[in-house]
């Protein structure tokens, strides 16, 4: 049931959906069951769509407890702050800042992380405190940590986690330092977007505990990794799982200038140099395709400018606005006009690293994996010695 709801909307049904879609396997059924969704999720949300990031108009209990039933219990994630808290009504916000996250890729993600009775759990990111809820439940409540920096959500998390009968500690804190109090950790999960992984993290595992987060491209694209730390906490390394989408660390998001931090005040195309290229700027906008791109393309962020009938102009820049590339797109062309200015020739390296990931066969996100250590990290294929290329 996907993204979809039943007659009579209830855990019943979900669970039903999740079991058949392989992500509840039978060991985590009796912590959904004793972890009920419902006692996570507040009287107001927004909910999302199972395959994208966008929300729907916001749906109050009070006003219409049939339709926050049926949102509860759907397979989506739901919003549930704005903006950091500093937005106010029932609109939609800027920028989706909490959630109660999608069931499958909740229960897909504690699957990762292989828990055992007597284990150890450090959690980033509270949210509404569902997760460390099911934590605390397969693992005890003395067992599981989760840290959340916004002190809101941390406190509705604890309240949530108290009603549910559930006694996970809560920290208010950054979830780059982990909590040193409680190491070492067997396991460790995220549950917000990375570009860095802290080697904090790896300190506070213990040797060969796993790690288990969303990693993602400053460029785009995300996906699940599974780390197993070693080397006394120096360095882990492990295979991605599945896509994903979710929110930014926040210590770890990235501004974005306006174009006309680029043109320093000159009319467009200012010192931009014209070419041609043959690929299709559609093909490379895929959420994989983005994600190999911005593994081989750092410090570099993409917007669109669409117009009629289906054509857009791609814009490309770097984060130190030195660089910028344009490529101009329109349906059934095979050739695309496009403008390239500063040191960095980004439409050039969006197109070396998209050739490259073509030419070795366009291989899938099971083939690629991250390697972390003190010193940095890198994104490989089929194995740590072969490093996936940068294309300056």
């Amino acid at each position: 049931m996907t993204g979809e709801t039943h007659e009579e909307a209830g855990p019943l049904g979900l669970a039903s959906a999740l079991v058949a879609g392989g992500a509840l396997s039978s060991d985590w059924l009796p912590s959904f069951r004793a972890v009920p969704r419902e006692l996570f999720v507040p009287d107001r949300i927004w909910p999302g769509i199972a395959d994208g990031t966008r929300q729907n108009p916001a749906v109050h209990r009070s006003q219409d407890p049939e339709a926050w039933r049926r949102a509860v219990y759907s397979d989506i994630p739901l919003t549930t702050q704005w903006d950091d808290g500093d937005h106010e009504g029932d609109g939609l916000g800027t920028t989706p800042t909490s959630s109660n996250s999608m069931p499958t890729m909740v229960f897909s993600m504690l699957q990762d992380l292989d828990v055992h009775p007597g284990n150890r759990a450090l959690e980033i990111g509270a949210g509404t405190g569902w997760n460390a809820g099911l934590l605390a439940h397969r693992l005890g409540g003395p067992n599981v940590v989760t840290v959340e920096y916004d002190p809101d959500v941390a406190h509705r998390a604890r309240e949530n986690l108290t009603r549910a009968g559930l006694g996970p500690t809560v920290v208010i804190g950054d979830g780059r330092a982990g909590w040193a109090e409680g190491a070492p950790y067997d396991r460790l999960i995220a549950t917000c977007s990375l570009l860095e992984i802290p080697p904090t993290w790896l300190e506070q595992t213990a040797p060969g505990g796993i790690i288990v987060a969303p990693f993602g491209t400053e460029y785009g694209g995300e996906h699940i990794v599974r780390l197993t730390v070693h080397d006394g906490g120096t360095c882990a390394s492990g295979r991605f799982t599945r896509g994903s989408a979710f929110m930014r660390l926040r210590q770890q998001r990235t501004d974005r200038p306006l174009f006309e931090a680029y043109l320093r005040g000159k009319p467009w195309p200012a010192d931009g140099v014209r070419s041609a290229t043959a690929l299709a700027p559609p093909d490379t906008g895929g959420w994989f395709e983005q994600f190999v791109i911005g593994v081989g393309v750092p410090g570099a962020f993409w917007r669109v400018e669409r117009y009629e009938d289906g054509a857009y102009t791609l814009w490309l820049y770097s984060r130190d606005t030195r660089s910028w590339a344009s490529a101009d797109y329109e349906p059934g062309r095979t050739e695309y006009e496009v403008y390239q200015s500063g040191p960095r020739r980004l439409w050039d390296e969006v197109a070396g690293a998209y050739r490259w990931w073509a030419g070795r066969g366009r291989p899938g996100y099971e083939r690629f994996g991250l390697t972390v250590t003190a010193g940095g990290q890198f994104v490989w294929l089929d194995s740590p010695n072969n490093p996936v290329p940068q294309h300056p």
